[in-house]
């Protein structure tokens, strides 16, 4: 913190002292003034500085925690620290969303054609030489798992969803990567609940993944872009009609 401007907190506003609290050390972090690693004063100093109780600022410090942007470490050498930013709050938040069907099949389907696409698009653009032998190596494992037959189902998903990252990855794109990220670790999810794995599926997979891969190394963007919207408008298609046929015989089943 030596070569940057420290925060200047101030005392907590008498009509909102736990929000003030909250508010004025996020800015500090958002604004540079706090950096990931950076351990915040002591409590009884942060504590005099803001003029509050023990009680108000403990549980500020909780809701800057739950934020995931600051961890609080326990014993000798303990206290608040700033952390990196990431992915790990919104990934919860989603699985939450997911898991309690807040979020429609048609909703997150639509999303990820249009993001699958644009990805695939740059990714094809900017591919490297060291992209395209990663990501043919990650469909070589793909395709070995698909040969396995039905019997490996959950490991095709792995090594699919390995692909749709690195191609994420391939794209240069920060927010695409993160979303990526946050959407294939929980979208499976919703294919245990609403597709049926058959060999024939994970064979038509297979293909549009050998194309996507293909254009990708051969920087053909608008192919790449095209083959990998297409690749999720299909499977979008199977979860609506499954969802549909579950909602329809929950909806008909005898109440007991």
């Amino acid at each position: 913190m030596s070569d940057k401007i420290k925060p200047e907190f101030q005392k907590a506003k008498k009509n909102r002292i736990f929000q003030d609290v909250v508010d004025q050390i996020q800015e500090a972090i958002l604004e540079g003034k706090l950096s990931p690693g950076d351990v915040l004063p002591p409590e009884r100093e942060l504590r005099e500085t803001f003029n509050v109780s023990r009680g108000t600022l403990r549980e500020a410090l909780r809701v800057l925690e739950q934020k995931g942007l600051i961890e609080i470490r326990l014993g000798t050498g303990g206290g608040a620290r700033v952390k990196e930013a990431g992915t790990d709050q919104l990934n919860e938040t989603l699985a939450f969303m997911i898991r309690s069907g807040t979020l429609p099949v048609i909703d997150i389907g639509e999303f990820r054609e249009g993001m699958e696409g644009k990805i695939a698009s740059l990714a094809a653009v900017r591919a490297d030489e060291k992209d395209i032998k990663k990501i043919k190596k990650l469909l070589k494992s793909a395709l070995e798992m698909a040969a396995k037959g039905e019997s490996a189902w959950q490991d095709f998903l792995r090594a699919d969803e390995a692909i749709h990252k690195e191609i994420a990855e391939i794209a240069r794109n920060s927010v695409y990567k993160y979303l990526t990220k946050v959407v294939h670790d929980n979208i499976q999810r919703y294919y245990n609940k609403f597709l049926d794995f058959s060999d024939s599926r994970m064979a038509e997979n297979c293909n549009d993944l050998k194309n996507i891969v293909k254009a990708v190394c051969e920087h053909r963007a608008e192919d790449a872009g095209h083959i990998a919207e297409e690749h999720v408008k299909r499977f979008n298609v199977r979860m609506r009609a499954k969802e549909a046929m579950t909602a329809e015989r929950n909806h008909l089943l005898p109440i007991v």
